[in-house]
């Protein structure tokens, strides 16, 4: 038999506990990338939280067959596509309430002032420039080069041919380079 990651193995072991490996593994990697698409704090939260949820539901109906084969990483970014996408989907059919766009962001007690300015700045003028790409371009580049997904588990993700995805990718951050030139 082969040797199974981590996160596999504690999920076939026990759901619950096998659960909070997967969250913990992947927390960070989710968030990121819920961050980079909605361009918003709050709705990457939001986006995170519904991901985790729905991989909880699907791991429940899941057999030991199925979950031993699964790729962790590249399985719960594409539940974060989809709850991306179908928000999208839903938000372009609704009309945005009139709340406060821009939450308060929560500081990290151990990060100096000029650290955090530093972050807040280059995150802020990356998740503007990224809101403008077009979604597969955006998706693509996030999935890319913050997530660091390899081409194939783009493709997979994102249920295009390897080829598309590079398109994407080149497209998008010939686009960045023009948007961030312009600035």
């Amino acid at each position: 038999m082969e040797c199974l990651d981590p996160v596999r193995k504690a999920l076939l072991d026990d759901l619950d506990e096998g659960f909070a490996e997967l969250f913990n593994a992947y927390r960070g990697l989710v968030f990121s990338t819920a961050l980079r698409l909605t361009g918003k704090w709050a709705d990457a939260e939001d986006l995170t939280a519904e991901a985790f949820l729905r991989a909880y539901r699907a791991l429940a109906d899941y057999d030991h067959e199925r979950i031993s084969a699964l790729q962790p990483r590249a399985w719960i970014v594409t539940i974060v596509m989809n709850v991306w996408r179908n928000c999208a989907r839903h938000k372009s059919r609704k009309p945005p309430p009139h709340l406060l766009d821009e939450p308060v962001e929560t500081l990290d007690p151990g990060e100096g002032v000029e650290e955090a300015a530093l972050r807040h700045e280059t995150g802020d003028e990356l998740a503007d420039l990224l809101v403008q790409l077009p979604s597969d371009q955006r998706a693509a580049v996030v999935l890319r080069h913050v997530v660091d997904l390899p081409v194939s588990e783009i493709a997979t993700v994102m249920r295009i041919p390897q080829g598309t995805v590079k398109s994407h990718i080149s497209r998008g951050l010939k686009r960045l380079r023009t948007l961030g030139g312009a600035r």
